[in-house]
């Protein structure tokens, strides 16, 4: 039988499946010319279970730094501890509007085919999360988001309710790295709107315990400005919205707004996306629109496969392992 990457290398040929490969091909050659990668996750890519790949690619330093929306943080988490109890749902487009009513009646919340079930994994996470929430209130100190998440993997208090191997969780593998990471726009979560309930209710009395937002930025270009002073800086975009548009913008914030002309660009660039090409949004914009705006350089290789990231993803990620 033959590896993934032979497969694709046999049959990816023309058109996307051959841009598929090029993509691959650039990646690795990034990282064998020493250079770092950025991977940024938007989508539920989480909760269908990238894990599987990204750990690994995590674990093997193939990935250097990774953006995600707070969405993506917390479902693999959710996934780690209560993975037995979601639900399939195969043939989820013909659901119609009393179908979607009873899976709301028995507490599943759906992801396109997949229910992520509110008590064994949203409640179960919000129990161990609060407790730090308030624990660091109350003493005075403030943590990322993901670091709050990182503490509560790091001391194993929720290793007794894992339902998957925990080397299938891409966040846990960051933990053991301690990787950079950055989430902009958390609130935009479910945890995020839990957080913002205990502020309401009083359980946490300092709103900015959970740094967000600007604080990421500012985290992010200083990881950025040391990084790239070193090695190149690639960037894999997996989908689109949030999670790729901010941190691919502190490009042109550190040369326009702070005057650091001498900030490399990004070495490397790959969007998966199956949205239409638009100049409109940022999500459908080719590579090259982001030239004008200071992202990129003309000499970087650019990628645009316009396919399904749960499709592309893990054969890119095969193929950088060797696999």
């Amino acid at each position: 039988m033959k590896t993934v990457s032979e497969f694709i290398s046999h049959h990816f040929r023309h058109f996307n499946a051959a841009t598929l490969k090029d993509a691959a091909q650039g990646y690795a050659k990034h990282l064998e010319e020493g250079g770092k990668m950025l991977v940024t996750v938007a989508g539920a890519m989480s909760t269908a279970e990238l894990g599987l790949s990204l750990a690994e690619m995590v674990r093997q330093d193939k990935v250097h730094a990774i953006s995600c929306t707070g969405a993506n943080l917390e479902e693999d988490v959710f996934n780690l501890v209560a993975h037995d109890h979601y639900r399939r749902i195969p043939n989820w487009r013909e659901l119609k509007g009393q179908d979607e009513q009873a899976l709301l009646e028995q507490h599943l919340n759906r992801v396109t085919d997949t229910c992520i079930p509110e008590q064994e994994a949203m409640r179960r996470i919000e129990k161990a999360v609060l407790e730090e929430w308030v624990r660091a209130d109350q003493s005075g100190r403030k943590m990322f988001p993901h670091e709050f998440l990182y503490s509560i993997l790091r001391d194993d208090r929720l290793s007794k309710s894992y339902q998957i191997d925990p080397k299938d969780s891409w966040l846990y593998a960051a933990m053991q790295k301690d990787l950079p990471m950055f989430v902009p726009g958390w609130e935009d979560s479910t945890l995020g709107n839990m957080y913002a309930g205990h502020c309401i209710s009083g359980d946490v009395k300092n709103v900015h315990t959970v740094r967000t937002g600007i604080e990421y930025m500012i985290a992010l270009a200083d990881w950025y400005t040391r990084t790239s002073e070193r090695t190149s800086i690639g960037f894999f975009q997996v989908a689109g919205g949030i999670a790729g548009d901010f941190p691919i913008c502190v490009v042109p914030m550190l040369h326009q707004d702070l005057q650091r002309t001498n900030v490399p660009r990004w070495g490397y660039f790959c969007q998966i996306s199956d949205s239409t090409t638009s100049y409109g949004s940022y999500s459908g914009a080719v590579p090259n629109e982001k030239i004008t705006w200071g992202k990129l350089s003309l000499e970087a290789p650019k990628f645009l496969i316009e396919s399904d990231a749960t499709i592309v993803v893990p054969l890119i990620f095969s193929w950088v392992l060797g696999w």
